[in-house]
């Protein structure tokens, strides 16, 4: 994978990557996951009218979104995601300029809060600013929602990737219409049924390939 920055323009699709110190667990809880699947979905709204910890107290935070997140009000559109263990993959379309910049940064800075709240811990969590990379064609987003999506079986946390709760795949194939974070209907072409298809034709494969990463170049 190419290590440097893209330069980050509007309307522009970027692979967004980023890890914590040194391999650290940074989601050690299904609330830490959900906690962070919050964060993602509230911080793309730009001057977003409640504080984060009011956000969270709202019975029907799908009405806020509806109302405040259309349009010129959101930094970005997320694509697709995935959060694992030590580290973070999402794919973003930006919106607005820096939108990506400042979305990245308020949802990291809020979750070290929590996190050294909650553990009773000091300093920074990340391994330093995040990692992205254009993805220039429809073929080029197809696949790499298919690396985001299979990462869980490639880590052997769960044998299939429905069972992981803290991706967009169930969003893609159609098996979650609540609380949905992800826009991709746009973006890519092909049903529910034929994309999980898709994903499984390379589970085995991806696995193969994590078991000779540390001999192949990124």
């Amino acid at each position: 994978m190419v290590r440097n920055r893209a330069v980050l323009v509007n309307d522009g699709i970027y692979h967004v990557f980023t890890k914590s110190i040194a391999g650290y667990m940074i989601f050690r809880s299904d609330s830490d996951y959900e906690r962070m699947r919050s964060q993602l979905k509230y911080y793309r709204i730009k001057n977003p009218h409640l504080r984060f910890s009011h956000f969270l107290e709202l019975n029907d935070k799908e009405s806020f979104h509806i109302k405040y997140s259309a349009g010129k009000e959101s930094l970005v559109e997320i694509i697709a995601y995935c959060l694992m263990p030590t580290h973070i993959h999402l794919v973003l379309r930006q919106l607005k300029d820096a939108g990506i910049s400042s979305f990245m940064s308020n949802v990291l800075n809020s979750y070290t809060r929590y996190f050294n709240t909650k553990n009773i811990r000091k300093g920074p969590l990340w391994e330093g600013r995040f990692k992205s990379v254009s993805v220039d064609t429809d073929e080029q987003l197809l696949h790499l929602t298919r690396y985001l999506h299979l990462n869980p079986t490639t880590s052997f946390l769960v044998a299939h990737p429905d069972d992981w709760e803290f991706s967009s795949y169930r969003e893609f194939i159609g098996k979650k219409n609540e609380d949905v974070l992800c826009k991709n209907s746009e973006y890519l072409n092909i049903p529910p049924c034929d994309y999980e298809e898709f994903v499984i034709s390379r589970k085995e494969d991806q696995q193969e390939l994590a078991k000779i990463k540390h001999i192949c170049f990124d």
